[in-house]
Parts: structure tokens; sequence; C-alpha cells
């Protein structure tokens, strides 16, 4: 059960709108290309385990970096006034420089080789921070990027899939739960935008580097989480379960409170 790739991710880039039953739901124009945004690493959590107790942090503190096996353990916490959306993604771990690449020059086929593995993810996203700050134009970062707002799974190797390497488009499922009750279950075919697809963009903008991670966008059944809930995911590989993950929720300590800007 290895987190280390956590502690080589130089850059986490996430994918938007990729998926059309999400884009209805939330009632949002579908993209005419794919347009992304980026998580800090210290948005990033880790399962709490046997193995992994719950870090220890100071004093009213939410993020205190990474342990030295690139651990975080610990519960996601929801900040006040804030109304908090699960996204379930399939992320990508790169393992190679992918830069300025053309449509012609990166195919589906090219994937396999271009990436390490991949991890199951959680996008939260603080609806309501998000939402304001699209309305009055401003940047929406905060929404997307604060602490725990990145639980994230082990690692998988992509050795686990060599038999689709020539197209792994079709070959994952992600599913999420909250205090039991399913909300997301779908399979990564539905993809608007394809693996191949999101990299090359990505690269003709931002290089990619070996460590950086993509989520590549969620299925529809988003929905809120709140402090008490217990949120789940599960990555399938085909019909194998390859990991899965269980978060407890509780309120963000510090001063924060939500108020319009």
């Amino acid at each position: 059960m290895s987190y280390q790739y956590l502690k080589r991710a130089r850059k986490i880039i996430c994918i938007g709108r990729n998926y059309a039953a999400h884009i209805k739901e939330l009632n949002n124009p579908t993209p005419k290309q794919p347009f992304f945004f980026l998580k800090p690493s210290s948005s990033i959590i880790t399962p709490i385990s046997l193995e992994h107790e719950k870090k220890s942090l100071p004093n009213n503190s939410s993020f205190h970096g990474l342990n030295d096996d690139g651990t975080n353990p610990g519960p996601i916490y929801i900040p006040r006034q804030t109304i908090v959306n699960h996204e379930i993604e399939l992320a990508l771990v790169m393992d190679k420089y992918i830069s300025n690449v053309t449509s012609e020059e990166f195919l589906a086929s090219d994937v396999y080789d271009a990436i390490s593995g991949v991890a199951l993810a959680l996008d939260l996203t603080a609806r309501n921070v998000q939402d304001e700050a699209k309305k009055k134009g401003l940047p929406w970062s905060i929404g997307k990027g604060f602490d725990t707002f990145l639980p994230i799974s082990q690692f998988i190797p992509k050795d686990v899939f060599i038999k689709d390497k020539e197209d792994l488009q079709n070959a994952f499922r992600v599913t999420c739960s909250v205090n039991g009750e399913l909300r997301q279950d779908d399979s990564t075919r539905l993809m608007l935008n394809p693996l191949h697809k999101i990299i090359q963009h990505i690269s003709t903008m931002i290089s990619l580097e070996p460590g950086d991670i993509i989520l590549t966008g969620t299925p529809s059944g988003v929905g809120p989480i709140n402090p008490a809930d217990e949120i789940s995911g599960e990555l399938y590989y085909h019909e194998d379960k390859l990991v899965d993950m269980k978060f407890s929720c509780e309120t963000r300590p510090g001063p924060y409170v939500y108020r319009e800007t």
C-alpha cells in the first residue's frame, strides 16, 4: 500500500465537465474544448487505517505536510457555512514529460506508456463558494483548494491493467457512497474527452512532468457532504475492485467562516 507517489506530485490538474450527465445536473454549458483547474498539494488527505493512524497536527491546524511515506491520514474538514459536494474521479499519475504534443502525436495507445499508474480521488468542491466566484467573475481556486479537499487513495501501478494497454478508456469504473447510499457509479467510457485527449490538450499549455496527477472528471450524482457523514469510494478495473477508500467528515478547525466576497 504505497502513497509515496504523492511526495513526487509537482502539480495536480483537474479536468472539469467531462461527463454529459454531470454537466446537465449542474445546469452548466458544455465546453467546446477540455478545460482544467489546479488543486494545491496541501489539499491532499489519505485514509485512516490500521496501518496509517490519524495524523497528529499542531493546535488548530488542518495541514502540516505529508508524512515521509506520503500519507496524510485524517478526516475531511467541512469549512463553516459552506456547501461541500463530492466528485469521485479516476486519477492518472504521470511517468513522463509530455510537452506540446499534437493530437496526431499522442493517441489512445500512448496513454499506458505515459503514466506510471492510477489512483482514486475525490475532487471536493465548496459549491456556494465556487458559485459566488463564478457569478462575480472571480477566481474559484478557494472553492476547490481548501485543506482536505483532495482525498486520494493508494497508488495502483499500471502493470495491473496491462492487457488494456492499447486503450484504457473503457477499463475503469468509479463509485461513491455517502452514509451507505450509492450516489455515483459510472464507467470512464462515458467521458466526453478521453484520456489521451486530456493529456495531449494539457500539454499544449502546461507541460506535464513525472509525478503530476491528473483528475479526469466526475460522473453524475454529485451531492452534499456534512460533518458526521461518512463517504467512501471504489475504483474498479472492469469488474475487479482495485481499491477502496473511506473518510469521515468533521467541521474544519480555525477561524474561517464563508462570507460573501
